[in-house]
Formats: structure tokens, C-alpha cells, sequence
């Protein structure tokens, strides 16, 4: 058994050790709003927070994760910076088919927690490497100003 700490629970989880995060989440917890993409960390859609940071969790093995806060999407809304940014991106309409949308948001609450008043460049930046089939990088990117305009 592995103990995992997720969205601020304890769970206890009967997997091989280089299970990778994502299927644990999703199918193990039946966690959902984590999604696959592209299993090779290259897409964003599968990002979780580790202690805060933006991690890819189809190619992190449950066994790297124990002992760390895990916050996948269905918790990133208790803190404020969350919530703000799920309101900006509300406001904006920035979701077309949504897939991508939950990495989108996990990134741009890694950004917005650690600078409030993030540029274009630096919203580039932290948004790299979140792929987007709709194309809705100016949405994102508007919102994410939204959201820090909330913040300030």
C-alpha cells in the first residue's frame, strides 16, 4: 500500500510503484478532472500541483509523489488564487471543448500563487507546454490578467 496525500486527504492506494500519477488519480481514486493527453508529459493536460508546483502526472510514478501535497483540479478552487482564476475563466468563456482546460488552469494557479502581476512574457512562459487544440491562448492569456486583476 502507498499513502498518497490528495487535495488534503490521506489515501491509501494498492498500486506498483511506477504506476504513473495520472492513473491513480483517475482510475484508482476516480479522480476525473485530471486528463491524459499525450503520456508523455509534453501537452499539459494531465498537470497537478505538487507542493505548489505545476507537475505532468502521466509520467510521475506514484512512488516520486509520497510524502508531498498533491492538488489536482477538483480541489484547486478551495484556495482564493484558484477560485479567482476558475471565475476569470468563466467570465471570459475561455473553454471551447475543454479538454486541455483543467492543465491550463492547474498552470496559470502556479503562475498567479507565485506572481501577481504576471506580463505576457511571463504567462507565456508558465503557460508552455499547455497545448490547446482549440487555440484559446488568447483567452487563456486574457483571463489569466483577468485573474490577476482580481488578485490585486
Amino acid at each position: 500500500m502507498i499513502t498518497l496525500n490528495v487535495n488534503g486527504q490521506p489515501h491509501q492506494v494498492d498500486v506498483a510503484p511506477d504506476t504513473p500519477l495520472l492513473w491513480v488519480l483517475r482510475d484508482t481514486l476516480q479522480m476525473t478532472g485530471t486528463k491524459y493527453g499525450c503520456g508523455q508529459a509534453l501537452c499539459g493536460a494531465c498537470t497537478v500541483h505538487l507542493d505548489g508546483a505545476p507537475a505532468r502526472a502521466c509520467t510521475l510514478p506514484v512512488s516520486a509523489v509520497v510524502g508531498r501535497k498533491i492538488t489536482t483540479i477538483e480541489a484547486v478552487d478551495r484556495q482564493r488564487v484558484g477560485k479567482v482564476v476558475q471565475d476569470a475563466w468563466r467570465k471570459l468563456d475561455v473553454v471551447q471543448c475543454g479538454y486541455c482546460q483543467s492543465g491550463q488552469i492547474m498552470s496559470a494557479v502556479a503562475l498567479l500563487s507565485e506572481k501577481r502581476k504576471p506580463t505576457d512574457v511571463d504567462i507565456d512562459k508558465a503557460m508552455a507546454g499547455n497545448l490547446c487544440r482549440c487555440a484559446t491562448y488568447v483567452r487563456v492569456r486574457a483571463a489569466i490578467h483577468e485573474a490577476a486583476k482580481a488578485l490585486a
